[in-house]
């Protein structure tokens, strides 16, 4: 029996290191896929999917996908899209023009999936990453979808200035999945105190956290973030501390969003006026 579970649990890891070199874009984790500054868990349709050369390789591949991060990473989809696309639609009912900043997009699917969920809002965005690989694949996904208003470009996401000088000012603004990736709220307040800079009055954030992950450490074991190769070592924050940090910014929340299992969670709120 102890062998059984050693050798499954060798199957698991080895698959996660073979997702990882088969999309060298990003590395994949058991607890989903990570864009190099951030927590990406943007994943598209083709990443859900068990795949493998014989019936065995894609039964374990389906028991990966199964497990409680991935099914926690098919929901916050779905609560970002829903997210993003109410404070869309809250902005365009005010009569306020929509203006998405998102500062560590990686590719910009959410945005990206968002804005084409809403064709009837006049929406621009301005999708930020400090990685060029991940800004000329956003680029490529964006024009074969044909999204005019929509612009990438390079940026630091704890770059307070450089965050609050984005133009035209933002709306709304998106921070996903990558607050989780560092403990020291020092870098969180220096990112905050950017967005809330940039976002106008009354416009909204959009954020995420983790607090709790249930194979914390287990990833750190066995991978390496993109922090130099270091230790993949998350963050767990609670949720009031999380919201702590955005009220100290000058947000108020609105409402959170969180799977069955306490995992991920989407947070709006309001930039005070």
């Amino acid at each position: 029996m102890w062998g059984s579970r050693v050798g499954l649990t060798a199957c698991f890891l080895t698959r996660a290191r073979a997702r990882s070199r088969r999309l060298p874009e990003r590395a994949t984790t058991l607890s989903g896929r990570v864009r190099r500054f951030g927590l990406g868990l943007d994943v598209p349709p083709e990443d859900l999917k068990a795949r493998g050369v014989t019936p065995v390789g894609r039964a374990i591949d389906r028991m990966f996908l199964d497990s409680p991060g991935w099914r926690g990473i098919r929901i916050r989809k779905h609560n970002m899209e829903a997210a993003i696309g109410g404070a869309m639609r809250r902005l365009a009912g005010e009569g306020r023009p929509v203006r998405i900043l998102d500062i560590a997009t990686g590719h910009g699917r959410y945005v990206l999936d968002s804005i084409a969920a809403n064709p009837e809002i006049d929406a621009s965005a301005l999708l930020r990453d400090w990685s060029e690989e991940n800004i000329e694949a956003g680029r490529l996904l964006a024009a074969r979808r044909g999204a005019g208003g929509v612009r990438f470009e390079a940026g630091d996401a704890f770059d307070a200035d450089s965050i609050a000088a984005a133009s035209p000012r933002p709306t709304l603004a998106v921070v996903s999945g990558l607050y989780e990736l560092y403990p020291d709220n020092e870098r969180i307040r220096a990112s905050l105190s950017g967005l809330a800079r940039a976002v106008e009055p009354g416009g909204y954030l959009i954020y995420t956290n983790q607090p709790w992950h249930p194979q914390q450490e287990l990833i750190a074991r066995v991978l390496t973030s993109h922090r130099g190769g270091e230790a993949w070592v998350m963050r767990c924050r609670s949720q009031a501390e999380m919201d702590a940090l955005v009220g100290e910014a000058g947000f108020d929340k609105i409402e959170t969003e969180i799977d069955a299992a306490g995992i991920f969670s989407v947070s709006v709120a309001r930039r005070r006026l």
